[in-house]
């Protein structure tokens, strides 16, 4: 949902159209209501919060890592 609002900002900024824009308020709803919020840059900061906790989560539980921070081949 985060790169479909990035794109439809984008799009709008350079061509603004009835139907991107109409897109563009679906997502920042429905972006919104899963967030639990009631402003879109909140939304986009939890996310983007959300996004970076459960990254963090998956690579610390990945694969064993050296100095270098890269994985190591099994």
């Amino acid at each position: 949902m985060l790169t479909r609002y990035a794109s439809l900002r984008i799009a709008q900024a350079e061509q603004a159209t009835p139907t991107a824009a109409r897109e563009l308020e679906d997502v920042s709803y429905t972006l919104c209501v899963t967030m639990g919020t009631s402003s879109i840059h909140d939304a986009i900061a939890k996310a983007d919060a959300l996004l970076l906790t459960k990254g963090r989560t998956t690579a610390a539980t990945a694969e064993p890592e050296d100095e270098s921070g890269l994985p190591l081949a099994v």
